[in-house]
């Protein structure tokens, strides 16, 4: 048999120890990676945090906007006919003056009701409405209700007079003149 040499090479480790010294720096550099990591997540999660709060807060912001608009376009809305509405209260005053007045004067009643109208009108006028009186026009269905139509010297579809007078606010018809029409030769 042959002769076993067991005195140890001190070139030669045991095998654990060369992988425990591979593993040394691996260690160590898994241990720098586990704590860049928890780092880099703690960052994320902050920022995300920030995110979050941020969108919380652009979330309340809409938020309050909407209702401030809702509210000021409820207030418009309640308050928009208040100005029109001042207007008239001297075509009030006036009509009740008038309708007070016991003398008779029926001179002096149409006075004051020509008056009255001019009121009238110059509050029509500082709310934008319109007066619509057609006459000669061509025939507009958005504009005029045709209620009859009537032989005339007038070139056909135009409007030959006027039953009541239509007005508009603002180039919105708010109440179509009614008239007659000519008819076609």
């Amino acid at each position: 048999m042959e002769e076993q040499n067991l005195t140890p090479n001190p070139n030669m480790q045991p095998p654990a120890d060369d992988a425990a010294r591979a593993q040394a720096p691996d260690a160590a550099a898994g241990a720098d990676d586990v704590a860049r990591l928890t780092q880099q997540v703690a960052e994320l999660e902050a920022k995300a945090k920030e995110h979050y709060d941020m969108f919380l807060r652009a979330t309340a912001e809409g938020e309050n906007i909407r209702r401030r608009s809702q509210d000021e376009v409820s207030k418009a809305h309640k308050f928009a006919i208040e100005s029109f509405a001042d207007n008239l209260v001297p075509v009030m005053d006036s009509l009740q003056a008038a309708l007070a007045d016991n003398s008779g004067d029926v001179a002096k009643l149409r006075e004051g009701v020509e008056l009255t109208a001019r009121q009238l009108a110059a509050a029509f006028e500082r709310g934008k409405i319109v007066e619509v009186n057609p006459v000669g026009e061509r025939f507009d269905p958005h504009r005029h209700q045709a209620i009859s139509m009537v032989p005339s010297e007038q070139e056909p579809n135009t409007v030959v007079s006027v039953l009541q007078r239509g007005y508009t606010i603002a180039d919105r018809v708010l109440r179509p003149a009614l008239v007659t029409v000519s008819a076609p030769r």
